[in-house]
């Protein structure tokens, strides 16, 4: 094998994750192995290519172990935006469940709006969540997530798969 090899891995905070489902799908179809990082046990598939880590209950004890592991050749999958920001800068890939990818260019923006309606609830001036998970988002999801799987294979990553 070449030393220069480096697999692909996914790091899904998956407390509020609502397409573990898919990512379960795709992992296996490209070979990549996943951990589904928790507070608390939840049910994963029993695959030699999953595994779940539960992690304290200590506030953002997922996001840190995720953090203190994403790099190059990771795919990140949350919707919380500081934890993103903190695995873009670590190199990691980084996709929210809804499909949308956050890159340099667009995590502080993301970091921005996400203090400023975090303020606004505060203030009370806000009292929506966010819209409902749609089918939409869900196939947006899988298109974004191939992608990025595809692209780190172009970048001379690979599977876990033997």
């Amino acid at each position: 094998m070449d030393e220069t090899f480096q697999p692909i891995t996914l790091y899904v905070d998956a407390d509020a994750c609502p397409v573990k489902p898919e990512i379960y799908r795709v992992a296996a179809r490209h070979g990549v192995k996943v951990f589904v990082v928790s507070n608390a046990f939840l049910q994963v598939p029993q695959d030699p290519l999953i595994e779940r880590v539960i992690v304290g209950s200590g506030f953002d004890a997922a996001d840190d172990w995720i953090a203190e592991r994403a790099c190059r050749g990771a795919i990140v999958i949350t919707a919380d935006i500081p934890l993103a920001s903190r695995c873009v800068k670590a190199g990691a890939e980084v996709i929210g469940p809804t499909g949308k990818p956050f890159s340099e260019a667009s995590i502080g923006m993301a970091l921005a709006t996400r203090n400023l309606m975090e303020d606004l609830r505060a203030m009370g001036e806000v009292t929506g969540g966010p819209k409902a998970f749609s089918q939409k988002d869900r196939s947006a999801f899988l298109s974004a997530l191939d992608v990025a799987i595809n692209r780190l294979k172009r970048a001379g990553f690979g599977s876990s798969a033997p």
